[in-house]
């Protein structure tokens, strides 16, 4: 490789501050344009270097960004998993690190190849996070960083992985833009020379080479502010993108019930019966406001994730109590339940459909498809046990569904998906595929705090503008609020609070292109993104690789 790195000592502050800027694009900070500053900073810092080299200063960045945007976490388990989880998700940026540093040669061959291969690695490195180990974790994904962000409308195109392959592009074309800004900078001092007096050879390859003879200032200056306008242009389009901003068909009121909880912490199961008693309240309460003529007959009510962690189906007084909310309201009840089940020692977390009148509708009953490891079920238990005994406070493993979450309430088809499934493209994508109107996410932020809840909440914008759909969130603590097609919120609660809200929707049922093509953007991409890793093996064997 032709060429020098940046010293050390500048790249390891750059690779830090690179963390740094993803973590501020992110909600509660949401400053988003720092997203595609912080791209840059690491693909600079990792430029040509050796290939452990850049994986370390990944590594630096994922550490910086990773662990104070999962510091919720840590609030009510200890430190243990906290750590853990940030250093193995700071090890998927240690192999986009390395990997940049890989791709050097081609960026040095063809120069305007660098904001393109930045982008195909940080979808490639995405693709590989979001499935491995167990699942997966793809929080953190920069799409999720752009929820009121000009780039939102590109997930209805292409989803998340489309999102975050422009936030990434621009990136690349920033520092395409420092980097020739910094060359062109150089050349304007006085050519060093040798004590002899003869000219140091170049130490830049093909990415800085000298402007055509005869070219004039403009022409010298054209490498940075080229890249640097496309960047901004790309930005701004992004606004171009039509998308809706209201659903096309039927109209119906929905009301989200968050009952709060008596503590925040993982105590809150102690507390299962205040909590279900919380959310009945608070529903007989609605109805009691409607039958003042003070708020709308609601067709539909949603009550988040572990609103009633007794099972309703097996305990009479829990289902007696859920009958008496929908049949007082006058309209059915998704509620957030725990059932017991099938097999001994197993659990469900599901949302199942309670009407009035007729109680539970066991037809219309999804069960999360995608339960958190170490969080809901503990894979290896014997191994996890020797790191931490904590793992023993999980003593029922949930298992998962095996079908996508549509839920057929009578005037409106919902997409069901329960607290971080909302990461998933594929859990959200195949309800809308079964013909969901609506997307219903059911979440409990008790263990965590705001930070958490408005991250989440940045995801229900983006999934509401890729597929098109009106979105809820319904949460026991908050946030809850509705999300339009085009990713507004609306009727926002606060933190920690009790409160109801009302909204009409309208309904959707037509068919944006990233729900048409599916997983095909991310497959092109990520495909791409190994075409050139084997593209910069190729070049390696040509070049005699200068120590980075």
């Amino acid at each position: 490789m032709t060429g020098r790195p940046l010293p050390l000592r500048v790249a390891a502050p750059l690779a830090v501050a690179a963390g740094l800027a993803l973590l501020v694009a992110f909600p509660p900070y949401g400053v988003w344009p720092a997203a595609p500053i912080g791209v840059a900073l690491l693909a600079a810092a990792t430029h040509r270097r050796r290939i452990r080299a850049g994986a370390g200063l990944g590594f630096l960045t994922g550490v910086a960004f990773f662990a104070p945007l999962l510091a919720w976490t840590n609030l009510h388990t200890g430190y243990l998993p906290w750590v853990l989880l940030s250093l193995l998700q700071a090890g998927y940026l240690a192999l986009l690190g390395a990997a940049a540093a890989w791709v050097s040669p081609l960026v040095d061959r063809v120069r305007w190849s660098w904001p393109v291969l930045t982008g195909l690695l940080w979808v490639g490195q995405e693709a590989l996070r979001d499935r491995t180990p167990f699942g997966g974790f793809p929080w953190g994904r920069l799409a999720f960083s752009q929820d009121t962000s000009p780039l939102l409308r590109l997930a209805s195109l292409g989803g998340a992985p489309l999102v975050t392959f422009a936030v990434a592009l621009i990136g690349g074309l920033l520092v395409t833009a420092v980097w020739r800004g910094g060359v062109t900078a150089q050349r304007r001092a006085p050519e060093p020379t040798t004590a002899q007096g003869d000219a140091v050879p170049g130490a830049d390859g093909p990415l800085d080479a000298p402007p055509t003879a005869g070219g004039a200032a403009g022409r010298r200056w054209a490498p940075v502010v080229v890249p640097a306008v496309v960047a901004v242009a790309l930005t701004a389009g992004g606004l171009l993108v039509p998308v809706a901003t209201a659903g096309s068909g039927a109209t119906v009121t929905v009301a989200i019930v968050q009952g709060n909880v008596p503590r925040l912490g993982l105590d809150f199961n102690a507390q299962r019966q205040a909590v279900l008693n919380n959310h009945v309240d608070a529903t007989l309460e609605l109805a009691e406001q409607v039958a003042a003529g003070q708020q709308r007959q609601p067709d539909l009510v949603v009550w988040p994730e572990n609103s009633s962690d007794i099972d309703p189906l097996r305990n009479p007084s829990a289902g007696a109590r859920i009958s008496q909310a929908a049949d007082t309201v006058r309209a059915p009840i998704l509620v957030g339940a725990v059932l017991l089940g099938p097999g001994v020692g197993q659990v469900r977390n599901a949302g199942i459909l309670w009407r009035p009148g007729t109680g539970a509708d066991l037809e219309q009953l999804y069960t999360k498809r995608h339960p958190v490891p170490f969080a809901e079920y503990v894979p290896l238990r014997d191994v996890a046990r020797m790191v931490s005994k904590q793992v023993d406070l999980i003593r029922s493993d949930f298992v998962p569904g095996s079908t996508p979450g549509v839920v057929r309430v009578g005037p409106a088809v919902l997409g069901d998906v329960i607290c971080f499934e909302v990461a998933y493209d594929e859990v959200v994508r195949d309800t809308v595929i079964g013909g969901a109107q609506l997307l219903v996410v059911q979440t409990n932020n008790a263990t965590f705090d705001v930070a958490e809840a408005r991250q989440q909440l940045a995801m229900v914008r983006l999934r509401a503008v890729e597929h098109g759909r009106p979105a809820l969130m319904a949460s026991t603590v908050g946030v809850s609020g509705f999300v339009a097609p085009d990713g507004r919120v609306s009727d926002a609660t606060g933190f920690n609070t009790r409160e109801v809200v009302v909204r009409q929707v309208r309904l959707d049922d037509g068919r944006t292109l990233a729900t048409r093509l599916g997983w095909w953007p991310e497959v092109v991409l990520a495909a791409l993104a190994a075409a050139a890793l084997v593209g910069a093996a190729v070049l390696r064997r040509r070049q005699r690789i200068m120590p980075g």
